[in-house]
């Protein structure tokens, strides 16, 4: 098992300031970093961050997220192309970082809404543009984890059920489901039904507390979570996904305002000792 931390705590780019954050990651016993590939257009910054990476001896994930300019399930034609087309670039950014993994609510737009579930058609075009992308994926050699969020943040995807018949629709290796606590969290009737209909999909996990802090430290059911992760079997990364007050423009999607943690090396810290301790008492 891997164990990684999103660096969305601190910061969403990948500039000379995170070094230290980076040293303290390693220090405190992270593996994995989860990097936020947001600037599209900087590919060679990617890169160099990813021999950086290797330096530290640091494995890493990506993240990715899709705005209403560039919808994939848009009605308009033009602006799924652009989805499209801005989940490739993301695949980019992720392999010249060396990331094997791309996760996020990539298969529509962030806080989009148009009243009622998805239609018919907005899912036959999420499918297909994700097929395309998929497509990408594969000659870039990194494997997607679609996310579904809970019905506040999307209306798309919002159960494990949702993301695991999106993905067979999708049918294709590199389109693969990933898990995060916070959403089952709010949606889900059965959180060990929820993560057996993703056994053969599952290659990603966010370990996340119900009010996006200390994981551990608050109402998810972690010991159905863990219990049910080992009993499917899976053995990929677990990356603690927390929010704070470093990135301002984070608050209206994070809807995050108050400090509900000590510090961020208290909640990182406390985080690893909290997965470690749950994965050792299961996994052998």
């Amino acid at each position: 098992m891997r164990f990684g931390m999103n660096l969305l705590l601190w910061t969403d780019t990948l500039s000379d300031n995170m070094l230290p954050l980076l040293d303290e990651l390693k220090e405190i016993g992270f593996d994995t970093v989860e990097i936020p590939c947001f600037d599209l257009d900087n590919l060679d910054n990617y890169a160099k961050w990813g021999k950086r990476f290797d330096t530290l001896g640091l494995a890493r994930t990506g993240t990715a997220v899709r705005g209403p300019a560039e919808n994939p399930i848009s009605r308009d034609p033009a602006v799924r192309r652009k989805g499209i087309e801005a989940n490739k670039r993301n695949l980019d950014c992720c392999a010249a970082a060396g990331c094997t993994v791309m996760a996020g609510p990539f298969h529509s737009a962030l806080g989009v809404f148009s009243g009622k579930g998805p239609t018919e058609d907005e899912w036959r075009w999420g499918v297909d543009s994700m097929r395309e992308v998929a497509e990408h994926a594969e000659k870039v050699g990194v494997t997607l984890a679609v996310e579904y969020l809970n019905r506040f943040e999307c209306y798309f995807l919002n159960t494990a059920a949702d993301g695991a018949r999106f993905c067979r629709e999708v049918n294709h290796p590199r389109c693969r489901m990933m898990y995060d606590t916070f959403h089952a969290h709010i949606e889900e009737k059965s959180i060990p039904a929820a993560i057996r209909a993703l056994k053969d999909l599952l290659v990603h996990v966010h370990i996340s507390e119900n009010d996006r802090s200390t994981p551990g430290q608050g109402n998810v059911r972690w010991d159905q979570n863990f219990d049910t992760l080992h009993e499917i079997g899976y053995d990929g990364t677990m990356v603690v996904e927390a929010f704070g007050l470093a990135l301002e423009k984070l608050v209206p999607a994070t809807k995050i305002w108050r400090r509900m943690y000590q510090s961020e090396r208290q909640l990182a810290t406390d985080a690893l000792n909290f997965m470690k301790a749950e994965v050792a008492k299961r996994w052998r």
